[in-house]
């Protein structure tokens, strides 16, 4: 049985499956971007839980990373500008992942566009998403 965490990034890339780019869970960067985009999921840190005793649990702040890129000739901005904001509505649509969160979180994304020799420029950031999720144990 998975724990809470694994459930609940597999929610999460569940969830953004439904977006055009195409999504990828702790890959590689592909030498190839594809038209629609690329975002990429980075597991990240549950960090240190808080502990409430009587029952005992554990809440966690997860910090998981979206690394999202575009790569195009011309509107560049227009495209990471329409990703992100598909990110967005796909999460807010469902703070709780179908119940297995207590809430998630979006940070704004810091973008930067890098060059490619001989190619179309890329436009990236990193997204954090906080997961708050309470769990039984450490390892639950």
């Amino acid at each position: 049985m998975p724990t809470t965490r694994e459930t609940i990034l597999t929610a999460l890339h569940a969830r953004l499956q439904t977006l055009a780019a195409t999504v990828l869970r702790d890959e590689v960067l592909p030498e190839r971007i594809p038209p629609a985009g690329l975002i990429i999921l980075r597991d990240g840190q549950p960090g240190e839980p808080e502990v409430t005793l009587s029952p005992l649990r554990y809440h966690y702040q997860h910090r998981a990373e979206l690394e999202v890129v575009v790569q195009a000739a011309k509107d560049r901005a227009t495209a990471f500008d329409t990703l992100i904001a598909s990110i967005g509505t796909a999460l807010n649509s469902d703070r709780t992942l179908g119940g297995l969160c207590d809430w998630v979180e979006v940070e704004a994304p810091a973008s930067v566009d890098l060059p490619v020799e001989g190619a179309a420029a890329l436009k990236a950031a990193v997204i954090t998403v906080l997961l708050h999720y309470t769990t039984s144990g450490p390892l639950a």
